[in-house]
Parts: structure tokens; sequence; C-alpha cells
């Protein structure tokens, strides 16, 4: 649906229009971008809050930048739906984050002005790093590189490591820290606390007001001003914060902090810091959610709330009369807490994603047991292991895209180890409009290849809690993954008593003669609706939920070679070294002389749209797994009835 824009935004096509009002018109301008943003994703959904939150910082960094030609990284990018609206992308805006549509997050091959594909936080740092570094050593010395990073995005080692680097290369790097105390869920741990005493402090306010005007003018003194006025500014700066400045430990010039919604001056600070060489950080605080009250006042909840009406707030649900299945996720937390009162030694641990993986379930009801680490994906699993190692059981929950920036760790410090860590990939497969950055494509394929590594996932929810069940009851050797989608399970009468799955064992959902379907996960239901249809057509296939990847139930694989000479194999996971490509190794090293056709995602990247819609276009939704099996059957050749 579109959405008619403001009298001054709708003649912004790019940022050169931009630069050609008079600064004064700039909140006006302000003003339209944040109600033509609430205008469209309250009717075509998306990121919201963190959107709102960085109105004023975009159009000062657009209008005071010579972009594309200056470099902008934004990251995660949850935030740059105003960024795509000023850089040619507001008449296609309404088909943000839909299946052929804009991507919801900076892309490169969408536009020059994206710079830099983000999706994943903490890496706008390194990235304008290397851009900066490059510049210099093409001899583009006035080109500005502009990496913009929250707070909750700070908390990941690879931002210290890049602003590590960042001090010792004379480079022209402006970071730009928003301050808002927010990732998706509140900010948590020391680094939270440090900037709060920065922002805070009516000492250190007071310097920044009083004093910066004069540093100013003694810079304008003479060759040796600008060396004099950095040791002046160090030494004020420690005194009355009477601690060391962080960001000036690791040699980056500090300024601020400053009020992130003052348009006007935001503008003249980042004028007078296009001129002031080095690496710089300038510490804006602003409001998640800024300009819609709602928004402010429940941050978490607005992060992505879906549609709704923007008078009253009111969230839209697709509401039916019949009862309906939970989401994977909340199955995950309540079950959790059902383990946790029967065993003292489980714990909880997840990065920066309680409410996204519903962990917050358990760290309400049992705060002691459960930790919310920051973004720090590495340091999730690790500090997993140190608890494991001291004879706990810790439950790390980790989106399955968000697992591939710790594999190291998976492999170093738990599976080497063999410590039972009990590990549930959130948002396995397809992840729906986020896109590439977000789809569970590979955990399969990358943990089924570690030592001492269970690979499991369940087809509903009964089987999530009986495999949650299971991993806790005892030491299996080391780790136990547990992957599941996002989104809602099949089954309303969920919360059954536990019962315990063998490790390694599958389920036979049907019998059939003619062919067997081999499925992981939830998409095993696709595979039931198929088949269900397929026998009103006079095809009569079987059906196996295999459950594990690693190890795989091999009895039923050798009965299931002897008995069927085609196979298909479904996963809602990367094709290439996935369950289908275990099942081809267990049927050639048992010489299987049979043909497995594999469905799932291919070798490819995939883009955003519904679950449904990509499901279909990577060939294995319901009308897919119909398509192979009729295709299957007919061109199978006829056995001898001879002998």
């Amino acid at each position: 649906m579109e959405v008619q824009a403001g009298e001054l935004l709708s003649k912004i096509n790019y940022p050169s229009d931009l630069r050609k009002l008079d600064s004064n018109r700039l909140e006006e301008v302000c003003n339209e971008l944040r109600q033509y943003i609430i205008d469209v994703v309250s009717v075509n959904g998306g990121h919201f809050a963190a959107n709102l939150g960085v109105v004023e910082l975009t159009v000062a960094l657009h209008y005071v930048l010579n972009t594309p030609y200056d470099q902008l990284v934004w990251d995660v990018g949850h935030q740059a739906y105003g960024h795509k609206i000023l850089t040619g992308r507001r008449d296609v805006f309404h088909t943000n984050r839909i299946y052929k549509g804009i991507s919801g997050f900076p892309k490169r091959s969408e536009s020059e002005y994206d710079t830099f594909g983000v999706g994943h936080s903490s890496t706008s740092i390194s990235a304008a790093l290397g851009m900066a570094v490059a510049s210099q050593y093409k001899g583009e010395t006035d080109r500005q590189h502009v990496a913009v990073i929250g707070d909750g995005s700070m908390t990941a080692g690879m931002a210290f490591e890049a602003l590590n680097h960042a001090g010792i290369e004379n480079s022209n790097l402006l970071v730009i820290l928003n301050d808002n105390c927010m990732s998706i869920d509140p900010n948590v741990g020391a680094l939270k606390e440090y900037l709060t005493d920065i922002s805070t402090s009516k000492g250190y306010n007071r310097f920044r007001d009083d004093v910066s005007s004069v540093l100013m003018k003694i810079s304008e003194l003479g060759p040796n001003a600008h060396e004099i006025v950095k040791k002046i500014e160090k030494s004020i700066k420690g005194t009355i914060l009477k601690k060391s400045n962080l960001f000036e430990s690791l040699k980056f010039r500090y300024f601020g902090p400053i009020d992130g919604h003052d348009i006007n001056h935001l503008v003249k600070v980042l004028e007078d810091l296009k001129h002031i060489p080095g690496p710089k950080l300038l510490h804006c605080v602003t409001v998640k959610g800024k300009g819609y009250a709602l928004a402010e006042k429940d941050q978490t909840k607005w992060h992505a709330p879906g549609l709704f009406d923007k008078i009253t707030g009111e969230i839209k649900k697709s509401y039916s009369d019949k009862p309906q299945a939970p989401k994977y996720q909340d199955v995950f937390g309540h079950t959790l807490v059902e383990l946790a009162k029967m065993n003292d030694k489980i714990m909880g641990v997840t990065p920066a994603m309680p409410s996204g993986c519903s962990l917050n379930i358990m760290m309400k009801a049992m705060p002691n047991r459960a930790f919310d680490v920051g973004i720090a994906e590495q340091h999730a699993v690790t500090f997993s292991a140190g608890l494991a190692s001291q004879g706990l059981i810790p439950f790390c929950n980790i989106y399955s895209s968000f697992m591939q920036r710790a594999f190291d760790q998976v492999v170093h410090d738990a599976a080497i180890q063999k410590l039972p860590v009990v590990f549930c990939l959130d948002r396995a497969g397809i992840a729906g409009a986020d896109g590439p950055t977000h789809h569970g494509a590979y955990d399969i394929a990358f943990f089924r290849c570690i030592p001492n590594m269970i690979v499991s996932a369940p087809m509903n929810e009964e089987e999530l809690r009986n495999l949650m069940y299971t991993a806790q009851l005892k030491n299996h050797g080391g780790p136990f993954s547990i992957r599941y989608p996002r989104g809602k399970g099949v089954m309303v009468d969920w919360q059954r008593p536990f019962a315990e799955i063998e490790v390694g064992q599958g389920r036979k959902i049907c019998d059939g003669e003619d062919i067997a379907i081999l499925t992981l996960g939830h998409i095993g239901n696709e595979a039931v609706k198929a088949c269900q249809e397929l026998n009103a057509d006079g095809y009569h296939p079987a059906h196996f939920d295999m459950r594990f990847a690693k190890p795989l139930d091999q009895n039923m694989l050798l009965s299931i070679f002897a008995k069927y000479d085609q196979i298909i194999t479904i996963e809602d996971g990367c094709i290439q070294g996935g369950f289908g490509s275990a099942i081809l190794e267990f049927a050639a090293d048992n010489q299987y002389k049979g043909q497995i056709k594999r469905l799932g995602m291919p070798d490819d990247v995939i883009e955003h749209g519904e679950q449904q819609e990509l499901w279909e276009e990577c060939g294995y939704d319901k009308v897919s797994i119909i398509n192979a099996v009729k295709a299957l059957v007919v061109a199978r050749p006829v056995k001898s009835l001879v002998g």
C-alpha cells in the first residue's frame, strides 16, 4: 500500500535535493520523514522504533556529507529506513521487506548509497575502517567515512577489535555512537553503565557546553594549536569524569554526548568534525521510538510490532475462533522453565535476544539462572561451556544465523571438550522478511561436521519439548543442538507429559509402497499435507520423520534402502552438506543402488519474503513435494515380472 509523503519530503528524491534546502527547514524535513515512516510501517510492517530514533541523525548526515562519495555505513540496518527514503527509494518504500520488493536492510546491489550490506550487528566500524584505509591508499584524502553503531552493538567483541585497530590508523573515520540504552531488548552489562555515567554526568556536560567553544578558538591560533587542544581536552575530560575515557584510551577523539534529536546542533557538530583528521567518535544520545509515544514507552514491543493503527496504537492481529498453535520460541521458553523446576542444574543463556527467543520467561521466573550476555555470541557459547564444565546444564539459545558468528567456540570450547551445552537454534531455515542475513540456512551443514555434536530438529511442539527433555537427562558425550523455525507450530494441545527420545531414532509418519520421503524438522508438516493429497490422487508415498541429522537412524535407513528404490529428502536448510547430503553419504557407504532426490535451499542467496513464498521458490513446499513425487514415480523403471 502506497502512502503519500509530505510536501517537502516529496520533493527530496536524493540527498542532493536535501542539501539545496536552507538549514532552518531541516526540522520540517525531520517531522515529515518521521511521519512518513509511521504511515508506511503501520500499514506494511517492518522495524519501527529504531528508525524513529535516528531521524534527525539521518537527515543531518545526508545534509552534511557528500554521499555517496562520502561513505556511510549503518550497523545492523534496523534503523536505515530514513536513509533509504532519502536516497532514491521513497516511491518504492511501500515494498520494503515484501517478496520481490526492496530489502529491509542496506544492500549494496540495491543502491550506491548502501555502501556495505548489513544485517548482523557490530560490523560497521570494521567495514568503514576498511573503506577509510582504502581511500587513504588511493589518495582520496577528502573522503569521509562514517559508521553509525548503537550502544547495543558496541557490546560485541568485533566492535572493540575494530576500535582497537582504528586507533592506530590515521584514517578519516568517524564513529557515531547512537546511544539509546536499547538493542531489541534493554542493554545489559558494564558498558551500558559506563555510557550512562557519561551521558548523565553534570560536570562533563558543563565542560562540553562551556569549554568546547574556547578550544575551538584556540585551534585557530596557529599550526601547533591542534596538538595543544588535544592535550588540554584530554586532561579536562579525565579530570571531570574522574576516570579514563574508554574511547580516548583507544586513541579516538571523543566528542559528546550530544542530543541526537537536535538537528541544528547535529549539523553544526558534523560540519566541524569533517575538518578534524584521524579517528573520531561522536556520542549521540537518542530515544528509540522518538516521536511516537507508545514506542517511546515500550521500545521492545515496538521494535517491529507488525501492522498497527497509527492513531490508537492497536497492533493488528489475525484473529480466529479456533485455538491457535503457539510459536516455537514460546514452547521453548515455557518448557525450559518446566525443566528448570525439575532439574536445578539447568541454566539459560542468550546473546541479547531474551524476548526474541522467549528466554525472558525464565529470566522473570528464575532471574539468577538465566543470562542475557549482550550481543556477544562467541562469549555466550564459551560462557555456556564454562557453566557446563562445572556440572551445570546450560541451554544456550542463539538464532541459527547468529550462531554462524560463534562456530569456533562451538568446536573449540564445547565439542572438543565434550561439554554438554544444549544449543537451541531459533529461526532455523527460512526466516522470512529479514532475508538472507537472517535465514538459518547453514546450521545443519556446519554442525553435523563437528565431532561429538548431536544435530536434531523437531517436527512439532511435542517433539521440541521431548528433545529438550532428552538433552538434559544425561551427558550425551558433547553438545546437543535442537533447531526450530520462526513462527507457529502445528499443535494446539502441546503441553503433554515429557517422554525421552532415543538419540538418533526417527519415526514413521505413514506407510506407503511407491517412494520414501525423509524429512527433518518442521518442514515435515508440508510433507504430511503433500502425502494426504498424493494418496487422494492414487500415489502411496511413505513418510519418515528422521528427527536427527546426526547421528542418523541407521537401522531405519537400511530398512528403507531395502524396500524403496527411490527416496526424497526434504530440509529447510542448505542442500549443500545438509541433511540430504548426510543421507547420500550413508547410502554411498552402504551401496544403495536406488535414486535419491534432495529438496532444500539451493546453493544461492535466498532473498526476503514470507516463509511460504520462499519454500515455494526453493522447491520444497507442499506443491513442490507433490510434483517431485509424481515425477519420480512416473519416471521410475518398471520392475521385471519374470524370475
